[in-house]
């Protein structure tokens, strides 16, 4: 009994510490996920803790049940409308980017450590996918809001590279111990079931876990558990049916998280903190597991393989696999930088120590030693990163309170609340006067704890201020009510002013075009001149000439152009050219 009490404690001590150093260090930009690594290690073999923890078979199974509740999680988050503009650049990351990053990691390893080259290319294999954990945990927890294009793909590529994955460790794993049993006919069969099964089954059962939660009604906690049990139950069926799990278990979560009473708000707070328990036990778990002393022993040549990594073998792939698709040169800098590795490459190596495999020791400190030098080197330098590349969107702050209400149509309408600050656009102006976006709605006014009459009403800083509005709107609403934020380098430098997206292009040529526009650009809108000339969807920042006309994306509403940036040209000739063709237009207005 007493042993049970001293595991008790030790578990809370241990958790306890990790969260209290993780708010610490992400001051500094330090990765929650590094500091619960940290903590993990210490309490082990050779920390103060010592704690000897050599349970493999228990940390494999801790760690498929929290990347399951993980990736669930990340699902739910994901909408449907990320996939306009990330689905196949993401797909092609997930299988071409993870082939190219595993075969050129795998031959250089197997230099590098002097190991034979199919271990090499076992090694990366395990090392070749980004980690779900990671990216979710950095994005929503860094305080930066990437460009939709970008933050898109790097959301559903984490959700959905670890099949190709998973499929590449097994098969080398298979070759490596029996190589006779291995037919090209058997992994085109194999891939096809890792993906069509996964595939298949994750949206069918989450069509049925759908239709479960919107037809139970329970209290929020048990929802999240709810939720929990059904994504563990599906990837248990997905895996036993040879297909990815984790595959399916995201699936399962975007298509719940999409269905309008599937899941509240609360439920979503409360699968938040499901999350984070997984991750913290996971990587926990995974410290513990670890012998820090036998890493040092390979320090060189597992840093070597990290660096050609994070600095070769990632950029090269996401080259390659982005060609086909519309990405600058700094958007694919950023991609190929936030390409973390985390808990999916431990989990990974413990495939060939369940197995017994020869150097299985090795594989397993060296892939522990990548994941700690890509959270420390890429982890820390993500805000950075992110400043560096331009893919930052405009900062605003989150409403006070948002809920989403029942029954309203895509985009969903929500009852926010915000608070107006100080030298905010909207400071001593009539309630009548407010210009808020399409659809929005001036609810309600409390000040001083009361609610005040909307008519006639002066906000003043400290008001507390209620709108019904689409939930694309909050960048705007939180402008209007919160201190005005600088804008990202692309919305100061990419236009001098602004047109609705319906506006013709033949109304705005006579002024700024530098020649005739066709038959076919003169009956189209700016919108639809617009998206007749982008290669794919476009997303807010995207730019592009017509004519001579340099025109911006500046907001969207889904796959609508809303509004658009026109960037007068420079120079005194062209001012003059443009003084003249408006003489030339007031000649001929009657």
């Amino acid at each position: 009994m007493e042993s049970i009490d001293h595991a008790i404690l030790i578990g809370a001590v241990v958790m306890t510490l990790g969260i209290l150093l993780g708010v610490f260090s992400a001051r500094f930009g330090i990765p929650f996920l590094l500091v619960f690594l940290a903590v993990g290690m210490l309490a082990g073999v050779d920390g103060p803790g010592g704690i000897r923890f050599a349970n493999t078979w228990l940390s494999f199974l801790v760690g498929n049940i929290a990347l399951a509740v993980i990736l669930l999680d990340g699902g739910l988050r994901t909408r449907f409308a990320t996939f306009r503009v990330a689905l196949r650049p993401s797909l092609s990351l997930a299988t071409v980017g993870v082939g190219i990053t595993a075969v050129l990691v795998g031959l250089f390893a197997a230099w590098m450590l002097g190991i034979d080259w199919k271990l090499g290319l076992l090694l990366g294999a395990i090392v070749g996918s980004t980690d779900a954990a990671a990216v979710f945990s950095l994005l929503n927890g860094s305080g930066i809001r990437l460009k939709e294009r970008v933050a898109s793909v790097l959301e559903i590529e984490s959700g959905i590279n670890d099949p190709m994955a998973i499929f590449l460790t097994l098969t080398l794993i298979e070759w490596i111990t029996a190589p006779d049993g291995l037919t090209a006919s058997a992994l085109a069969w194999r891939l096809v079931v890792q993906f069509g099964v996964g595939g298949v089954l994750g949206v069918v059962l989450g069509l049925g876990v759908a239709r479960v939660m919107e037809r139970i009604h329970v209290a929020e906690g048990l929802q999240a558990i709810l939720v929990c049990a059904a994504g563990c139950m599906v990837f248990a069926l997905v895996q036993s049916a040879h297909g990815s799990g984790f595959l399916a278990v995201y699936l399962t979560g975007m298509i719940v998280g999409n269905r309008e009473r599937a899941v509240t708000d609360d439920t979503m707070r409360a699968m938040d903190g499901m999350a984070w328990l997984a991750q913290s036990v996971m990587f926990l778990l995974l410290g513990l597991l670890v012998t820090p002393s036998r890493i040092w022993d390979v320090a060189l040549p597992a840093g070597a393989v990290a660096l050609f990594l994070m600095v070769v073998a990632r950029p090269v792939a996401v080259w390659i696999a982005l060609l086909p698709f519309r990405f600058n040169g700094r958007e694919k800098g950023f991609l190929a930088w936030m390409g973390l590795r985390g808990a999916v490459p431990i989990v990974l190596s413990l495939f060939p120590l369940l197995k017994g495999m020869e150097d299985s020791g090795l594989l397993f400190r060296v892939a522990f030693a990548v994941v700690l030098l890509s959270l420390l080197c890429q982890g820390t330098t993500v805000a950075l990163a992110a400043r560096l590349a331009r893919v930052l969107r405009p900062a605003y702050q989150d409403p006070v309170s948002r809920e989403r209400l029942q029954g309203t149509r895509s985009p969903a309408l929500e009852l926010m609340q915000f608070v107006v600050a100080a030298d905010a656009p909207v400071e001593n102006l009539r309630a009548d006067q407010l210009e808020l976006p399409p659809r929005s709605c001036l609810m309600t006014v409390a000040r001083d704890g009361a609610l005040v009459p909307l008519e006639q009403v002066v906000l003043r800083a400290g008001d507390a201020v209620s709108v019904l509005a689409p939930g694309g709107s909050v960048p705007l609403l939180s402008r209007l009510f919160q201190s005005a934020a600088r804008a990202p380098a692309w919305a100061q430098l990419s236009h001098d002013f602004l047109l609705t997206g319906d506006a013709l292009l033949r109304d705005v040529a006579p002024l700024y075009a530098t020649r005739p526009l066709t038959a076919d650009e003169a009956a189209r809108t700016l919108e639809a001149a617009m998206l007749a000339v982008f290669p794919s969807p476009p997303v807010e920042g995207d730019a592009l000439e017509i004519a001579g006309l340099r025109l911006t994306v500046t907001r969207m509403e889904g796959p609508r152009i809303v509004q658009v940036g026109l960037l007068l040209p420079r120079g005194p000739a062209t001012e003059e050219t443009i003084k003249d063709k408006m003489w030339q237009l007031r000649r001929k207005v009657p």
